[in-house]
């Protein structure tokens, strides 16, 4: 066992250096228990149905029980332990502690599911112990164990990510374009930096309903964001996106690389980033010898200490501190070089910091009364120009789902199985349940906006990123999208939410979502 562990690993180390083609290979798909789901249907609008999808079922044999956390190497100490799996040898000695200190450990391996870049595997081993019917045994045993010394969470196995019949809520918003006559348009609050409930960009764009868009980081998007064709965003490089024109009528998933370029002086170099803090590249995936890698991986901060980045007006107020900073108007031309950062951007204008190399060669090549020429290129996973109309969207959050109407998750290129040893994100974010959004167009061109609720034991446990994917093509999609999830995950209509958000404070707010306009809306 403790050889297929190592190939796994070793899958990961080596495919992630590589250009994997979105969707190369797909796994086989079952039966998914959606088909004998219990719905409930409204019209919240013309062309425009929402379902309510019960189905699954409470297994008696799924019980509350006791994680314990493995050391971060194989003779580090239990207490502060921050593993929630790890290698065989590891989780023994773990178990053989807790035996002999009077509890029952049990040793599970954890496996991966068929991605379209990855054969299933072993990603490592747990240590579990106790099993009650409610959560208020496990906690008490919780409490025993960290009194011993050991680092213990409660857990509930129906979210293991491994039941298809395990209860579920699931809602589905399914769009007409051609009937209700709207658009889909992506919306975010007044400025990209800072954050808006779903309801009130709702609200205040007059929309018919609307659902979480990308991941957020330093309260901004993560992620290309190309709004109206403008580039608002920058790329991670090779991830998955969804690309929107004519409001939504032409909906591809793809796989997107973006890059800009500035010229002064003769001189052209390479722009790190658009609209986010200098230095802190979140889901990595940048340019430009960003440390620890440039390939995606998702929700881990990668950092590079000599960037150039742009903001834009849409930004709100960029970041101040020491580097440098070119002011342009709105033709490009260089109205001040500063030898520090955060001047305000001109109306229609823009802003180009520089920190470490980049500063330097900001300062020693843009002159006041110079005009900087900007080259933005998007791609697809092709590698051919997406051009930017002004009817352009893209949306880049992932992994992709479904792709002509089969399961095809690339959760290798995708970022959501991590590189190196420790693969407890891959485990807590990718295989097991979480509250998930989604979004899918089927072959009649009927936008999906699909919500599943999560974290609600018996009600709706959630599902894995695999049980997203079969889900959407279970509802019909021929082409699907994971959106950002968990506490995020949030469907809305005009009239209010639909689903039930998982954090206990309910609806968060959001960096971008996915609006629904009514007919007229431009």
């Amino acid at each position: 066992m403790q050889r297929r562990s190592l190939a796994l690993l070793a899958a990961v180390a080596v495919l992630s250096a590589a250009s994997v083609p979105l969707a190369e290979a797909r796994p086989a798909v079952t039966r998914h228990p959606v088909d004998g789901a219990a719905a409930v249907t409204s019209t919240p609008a013309p062309g425009v149905t929402l379902t309510t999808l019960t189905y699954g079922r409470r297994d008696a044999g799924h019980v509350w029980t006791v994680q314990v956390n493995l050391p971060q190497h194989p003779d580090g100490p239990f207490a502060g332990a921050p593993l929630a799996l790890g290698p065989r040898g590891t989780a023994v000695r773990v178990a053989e502690a807790l035996r002999a200190a009077g509890f029952e450990p049990r040793v599970a391996e954890v496996t991966t599911p068929a991605y379209a870049d990855l054969r299933p595997a072993v990603l490592g081993w747990t240590v579990r112990t106790g099993g009650y019917p409610d959560e208020a045994g496990a906690a008490a045993l919780a409490g025993r164990l960290r009194t011993a010394g050991f680092t213990a969470r409660t857990r509930y196995t129906a979210q293991d990510g491994t039941d298809d019949d395990a209860p579920q809520r699931v809602h589905v918003l399914r769009i007409d374009l051609h009937e209700s006559g709207g658009r889909l348009e992506t919306g975010h609050g007044p400025t990209l930096h800072g954050t808006e409930p779903l309801t009130a960009l709702i609200g205040a764009a007059g929309a018919v309903a609307g659902i979480n868009g990308q991941w957020f980081y330093d309260s901004a998007p993560g992620g290309l964001y190309v709004r109206d064709g403008r580039l608002l965003g920058s790329a991670t490089q090779g991830r998955s996106g969804i690309r929107l024109e004519r409001g939504g009528r032409s909906f591809s998933v793809d796989t997107f690389t973006a890059r800009v370029t500035v010229t002064a002086a003769g001189e052209t170099a390479e722009v790190d980033g658009v609209n986010r803090l200098p230095g802190s590249i979140w889901n990595c995936g940048g340019v430009g010898g960003d440390l620890p890698t440039e390939r995606p991986q998702h929700d881990v901060r990668c950092t590079d200490d000599s960037e150039l980045v742009r903001f834009t007006p849409e930004w709100g107020a960029p970041p101040a501190g020491p580097g440098a900073e070119a002011v342009l108007d709105s033709r490009g031309r260089v109205t001040s070089v500063r030898h520090s950062r955060g001047a305000a951007v001109p109306p229609g204008g823009s802003t180009l910091q520089g920190t470490g190399a980049g500063a330097a060669w900001l300062l020693r090549t843009v002159r006041v009364g110079a005009t900087l020429a900007f080259d933005e290129r998007v791609r697809d996973g092709r590698g051919r120009p997406v051009p930017l109309h002004h009817d352009t969207t893209v949306l880049q959050v992932g992994p992709a789902l479904v792709r002509d109407g089969e399961v095809a998750v690339n959760a290798l290129a995708d970022g959501v199985v991590r590189e190196g040893p420790d693969q407890s994100f891959t485990y807590e974010w990718t295989v097991r349940a979480n509250p998930r959004s989604m979004i899918g167009v089927d072959d009649r061109g009927r936008l999906m906006l699909v919500v599943a609720d999560g974290r609600r034991p018996g009600v709706s446990e959630g599902l894995g990123i695999d049980g997203a994917a079969r889900l959407m093509r279970a509802l019909g999609a021929r082409e699907a999208l994971n959106l950002d999830g968990g506490g995020s995950s949030v469907l809305a209509t005009a009239a209010g939410i639909v689903n039930q958000p998982s954090d206990a404070a309910g609806e968060r707010s959001l960096g971008t979502g996915l609006l629904l306009m009514p007919p007229g809306s431009r």
